[in-house]
């Protein structure tokens, strides 16, 4: 018996690593003051496709019609930002603006299950909607909030990469491009990395461009072109492309106050195919493992709210995402992680005793009213095979009692990490352990 290709699930000692990351992720997210948030897992079809097609979002899981007739309009999200757009147009009037909120929960797509690549999977997203306004000083604190993340993760070489829409679409207005073209000029460009530049070369020559606005995309495809916001301004003097490089200077310089700029670059060849970017575009990447290609991505839209409400205000936002499944892999090989109890309980009560099994759960309770989890072993099996249980598990202490030492309120409480025991009051045990966790 095998699970489905492309859903992962994990052991015990995966799922405490798991937990633990989360946890992490959370806790950041929510020492830059964003809430928890959760939508349904299902949404109606016209919602999710107001992100782009179908093909464009790898495919949706729809529902099916139990009674076998035609198909739903509903489907599985493929990502936590459409289903944020839907809740803030339904619920704009009850928020309070500036809006920030964190999302932490799996997504579905219809992709080809691959390493690091899966069918189901977990994303960790933070969004700042705001209602008519939203200065760019929150995109520097979404990249602020990325690198403390992969920081706190242990993976020091994350970059960053950014670039603004602005840029793109003034440089190709600077020529003369209608939109439509540079629809499609931009999604080649989204090719980089997955084909050779050969191929990016022939590809946009087919869409007969004027030679020098060719070698331009040709250097940013290549990262031959500048990264110097000073020396790209030079390059167009076209209102929009200037606007783009203004806003990105303000989002690096935010970043910096934030004590975030490390690792982060300039990389006019990112453009993202998803449509709804406005401004701000971020992706990040780990250098050691470039096969894994985006580990974050992000960016700043102005109307994906406006697409499905019918509202005369505006509410633009900025947001980063991260899908952690595809990094699981790495992280479970990094020591700091390996080293987790395979239980959350710091202590295992045994039992020696059946006719003493009420002053046993008398003693876990008295464990766990002191705020030290606390597990109990109810099953009768010798002290040795539930000693041999405790080490499996990673139990840093554990309580052996027999009946007369219950009666007289005592227990030995034994140190697996120390490889000590000592004999200790019931009124003193929660105190004992709790400076044995500290000292550890």
């Amino acid at each position: 018996m095998k699970g489905i290709s492309g859903f992962p699930e994990w052991l015990p000692q995966e799922q405490r690593i798991v937990d633990h990351i989360l946890g992490v992720i959370r806790e950041i997210f929510e020492l830059y003051g964003f809430g928890s948030v959760e939508t349904p897992a299902v949404e109606k079809v016209d919602t999710l496709l107001s992100k782009g097609d179908d093909h464009e979002i790898y495919g949706l899981y729809r529902l099916a019609d139990p009674q076998g007739g035609r198909q739903r309009d509903l489907a599985l999200r493929f990502d936590l930002t459409v289903p944020l757009a839907r809740y803030v147009a339904q619920y704009g009037g009850e928020l309070c603006f500036p809006y920030k909120r964190y999302h932490i929960g799996p997504v579905w797509r219809g992709e080809r299950p691959q390493a690091g690549r899966y069918r189901q999977f977990t994303q960790c997203d933070i969004d700042i909607v705001g209602q008519e306004e939203l200065p760019l000083a929150y995109d520097g604190e979404v990249i602020a909030v990325m690198q403390q993340v992969f920081s706190a993760l242990h993976l020091n070489d994350f970059v960053l990469r950014l670039n603004n829409r602005k840029i793109f679409f003034g440089l190709m207005a600077s020529f003369g491009l209608e939109n439509i073209k540079a629809g499609k000029v931009l999604r080649i460009l989204d090719k980089v990395g997955k084909l050779s530049l050969a191929d990016i070369l022939q590809l946009l020559q087919l869409q007969a461009l004027p030679k020098t606005l060719l070698q331009i995309l040709m250097d940013m495809a290549s990262g031959a072109g500048s990264s110097d916001l000073q020396e790209l301004r030079s390059l167009c003097d076209h209102r929009e492309f200037q606007q783009g490089i203004t806003e990105l200077e303000e989002v690096m310089d935010v970043a910096d106050e934030f004590g975030a700029t490390q690792n982060m670059i300039v990389d006019l060849s990112l453009v993202r195919g998803l449509s709804y970017y406005t401004g701000t575009l971020y992706e990040g990447t780990l250098k050691s493992h470039p096969s894994l290609g985006s580990v974050c991505g992000g960016g700043r839209y102005g109307n994906l709210v406006e697409r499905l409400a019918a509202s005369q205000k505006s509410f633009p936002g900025v947001g980063a995402s991260l899908g952690i499944s595809r990094l699981l892999s790495i992280l479970m090989q990094k020591e700091v992680f390996r080293g987790l109890r395979l239980t959350p309980a710091w202590v295992l009560v045994t039992c020696q005793d059946r006719q003493s099994r009420s002053a046993y759960l008398k003693l876990s309770r008295l464990l766990r009213d002191g705020g030290i989890a606390t597990e109990i072993y109810l099953d009768q099996k010798s002290l040795k095979a539930q000693m041999k249980y405790a080490d499996k598990k990673g139990f840093p202490f554990v309580v052996v009692a027999n009946a007369q030492e219950l009666e007289a309120e005592v227990v030995v409480l034994r140190d697996l990490r120390q490889k000590s025991q000592q004999r200790v009051n019931w009124d003193e045990l929660v105190e004992v352990i709790e400076k044995k966790i500290a000292e550890q």
